[in-house]
């Protein structure tokens, strides 16, 4: 149940101090200390073992133990925690009820609110990368008679921190927009 905070309200602290000294600002992707507790249920439907992960209150992903294809498990979680599902093996991003995270709402009580995991639906380049990515051995990317952009994306793995930062940058640019538009 991740909603625990120390009394002192900081928990781990942020490692990274600005050298200015300005004050350190928390990412958009974060979890909330809202208190109102929720009960989730992770359902996989995906072949894949599934890394469930709770976005802290600084940012950071916090993997928790992994679902077997097929299963699930009821996890007590709260209000605008924000949750990410991954491929355990490859650390490929998996959707969850069509999304790419999963942020518990109030429920009505004694209900429980379902995370469906699920493949994601990939270009073929993107699955083609995936299965070379299981079959080539990583010092052999370079081997493959494939074109020099295709051995960048190879080497260019799947990263959970990549794709939080990724998430950021589009809540941004679309509260950006949002704030352009209300003042046009």
């Amino acid at each position: 149940m991740p909603q625990e905070v120390p009394e002192d309200g900081l928990g781990d602290a942020p490692e990274e101090v600005p050298e200015d000294g300005a004050q350190h600002l928390l990412p958009l992707l974060r979890s909330l200390n809202t208190g109102i507790p929720i009960n989730a249920v992770f359902a996989n439907h995906s072949p894949r073992v599934v890394q469930p992960i709770w976005i802290d209150f600084y940012g950071r992903p916090r993997p928790y133990n992994v679902l077997q294809p097929g299963t699930g498990r009821k996890f007590n979680t709260y209000v605008g925690h924000p949750w990410i599902f991954r491929d355990a093996e490859t650390d490929e991003p998996l959707r969850v009820n069509l999304k790419e995270l999963f942020l518990p709402k109030p429920a009505e009580i004694g209900t429980h609110s379902f995370a469906r995991i699920t493949l994601p639906v990939l270009s073929l380049k993107e699955r083609a990368l995936q299965v070379i990515r299981r079959l080539v051995r990583p010092e052999d990317y370079r081997r493959l008679e494939i074109a020099r952009c295709l051995h960048e994306d190879l080497e260019d793995k799947p990263s959970v921190l990549k794709d939080i930062k990724l998430i950021i940058q589009r809540v941004e640019q679309r509260l950006l927009e949002s704030s352009a538009e209300q003042e046009a």
